[in-house]
């Protein structure tokens, strides 16, 4: 950290007495970013300041802060002209509540590195432009820190949403821990400590978040654990964690037994994927896992660092665990998703959550829970699968806190013990025997193109309409096989297809591209997408 002192102390009767000092708080919606401005506010005129904030709402929550102006000079009897908002290149101290507004104060010129000291918590929020990406749209956090670093003054960056949570508060109270411990503002800790204390509502909270970030931003804070080694991280996922009944025990014991006779690159992931898996539904489940991912790992080796077996074991996983309304009923009536519920909105032990869940199911689901023969023969006479459809397929709102609605919930996700003979079980198995059967029919003749066919797993995802969609993506991917045969990089292309298409949620660009693949004839390919 660079020099705490700012270039606007001055000693009394200087004409620096009558320089404006200049702060903006980039906030969205619940992280309290009025009240913080308030506190600031009343830290500067309980220490002889006039003060003045206003704010300029945003948008949409993470389409757009509300920013926060604050301008503060000492009162020297003649009163200040203060503006409304900030201007480029005019700010003294910037606050971003995430760590993608500090980006963005950055790109609008609101930090210069002779003049802003930039106060961020390094958590993240996803911003709606990351959300919509069918893909890993998250921006990347370090490229962030690398240019706060080199836009500011001075910067000062850790999780402050998380000392808030930890002290059962709001990340404003630790965002102005984080100010008065910068020294950016000429105020003792007390005069913070004071506003905070004049609010008459959660001060003792609030006051516990603002020391936790008082001592981390001063740097006197105990030093965060230590994240474990990958020796660690393998033996907290290892069999001994696991209880139940003892002949459950028995089969993933046998399970588990079967991973370490695996290359010791492919064990991480593959046990990763055998948790996924007999979670979803059970022991024997995951011993076909393990069945499928042998056949990867019997033509893999060494040579190609068992890229094959390591995307295997982790998509195979994925695809066995697909989303279907057992599942969707099995997640909302779990005990530990009414614990992060709770925790979440902050409900006190002893008081009542009522939860209302949303489903609107389709045909295509209702057949889908249905025995195969039956499923089958609805969804082949049109007439009756309209007829049925006009009568499920509407949105319901089913509270989960009461009994009826837990208990219908409840029934539904215990459906999973016959899933296998279920319509969609069938449909899905047979598309991921499809999927897999090819890639493995590639991989000894190329390699490469057996580990991008596996990886455009990537693509399916989600529950009903997001479900078809991502499939019909995935097809037109993979549809470009035919068109790439013979060539030496196909494996690139297919890459290619792959990242448009996750990055294309409407598949306009993905058209395009294939289309450019149909141009493409036999030989190394010259072009880039």
């Amino acid at each position: 950290m660079l020099d705490a002192a700012p270039p606007f102390r001055a000693k009394a009767g200087d004409q620096d007495d009558e320089h404006v000092i200049k702060l903006a708080v980039l906030a969205v919606g619940g992280q309290g970013g009025g009240v913080l401005a308030d506190w600031i506010t009343d830290v500067a005129e309980r220490n002889g300041y006039v003060a003045q904030s206003t704010s300029v709402a945003g948008v949409a929550q993470r389409t757009g802060a509300t920013i926060y102006y604050v301008e503060m000079a000492r009162d020297t009897g003649r009163l200040p002209v203060f503006a409304l908002s900030p201007s480029q290149g005019d700010v003294d101290i910037l606050i971003a509540a995430e760590l993608m507004e500090a980006g963005r104060a950055i790109i609008r010129g609101f930090v210069t590195p002779e003049r802003t000291t930039l106060i961020a918590s390094s958590h993240r929020i996803a911003a709606v432009s990351e959300k919509i990406e069918p893909g890993d749209g998250r921006a990347s956090s370090s490229k962030v820190h690398a240019t706060a670093e080199a836009a500011s003054k001075r910067f000062i960056a850790f999780d402050m949403e998380k000392i808030a949570a930890d002290n059962g508060s709001m990340i404003s109270a630790s965002l102005l821990g984080a100010l008065a411990g910068s020294e950016a503002l000429p105020f003792t800790r007390e005069s913070y400590e004071q506003a905070i204390g004049a609010g008459g509502r959660g001060v003792k909270a609030s006051l516990a978040a603002f020391g936790a970030a008082y001592d981390r931003a001063r740097g006197t804070a105990a030093p965060a654990p230590k994240p474990a080694g990958p020796a660690i991280v393998e033996a907290a996922l290892g069999a001994g964690r696991v209880s139940g009944p003892q002949d459950l025990l028995q089969g993933w014991q046998a399970l588990a037994a079967r991973i370490d006779l695996m290359p010791v690159a492919v064990r991480d992931m593959a046990l990763r994927g055998l948790r996924k898996v007999v979670d979803y539904q059970d022991i024997a489940y995951g011993g076909e896992y393990l069945d499928r991912l042998d056949r990867a790992v019997a033509l893999d080796g060494a040579h190609h660092a068992h890229a094959l077996s390591i995307a295997a074991a982790k998509h195979l996983a994925n695809a066995l665990c697909y989303d279907d309304m057992i599942r969707v009923a099995d997640l909302k009536t779990r005990s530990t998703r009414d614990k992060r519920v709770r925790k979440e909105v902050g409900v006190k032990d002893g008081s009542i959550l009522q939860v209302t869940e949303y489903f609107h199911p389709r045909i295509e689901e209702f057949c889908g829970t249905m025995p195969a023969g039956l499923g089958s023969y609805i969804e082949s006479r049109p007439k009756l699968a309209a007829f049925l459809d006009r009568r499920i397929n509407h949105g319901r709102r089913i509270r989960t806190d009461s009994f009826a609605g837990f208990a219908a919930l409840w029934f539904i996700g215990g459906l999973r013990r016959w899933r296998r003979s279920l319509l969609r079980h069938k449909v899905e198995t047979a598309h991921i025997e499809h999927w897999y059967g090819l890639a493995l029919a590639y991989a000894p003749r190329d390699y490469a193109l057996a580990v991008e066919i596996l990886n455009c797993r990537r693509l399916i995802k989600g529950y009903s309409d997001t479900h078809v969609r991502a499939q019909s993506k995935f097809d037109r991917v993979l549809s470009a096989l035919a068109m790439l045969k013979g060539r030496d990089d196909a494996a690139d292309w297919i890459r290619r297809l792959r990242e448009v298409a996750l990055k294309d949620e409407k598949g306009d660009m993905l058209d395009g591209a294939l289309k450019t693949v149909a141009t493409l004839g036999p030989g190394p390919a010259t072009s880039t997408l």
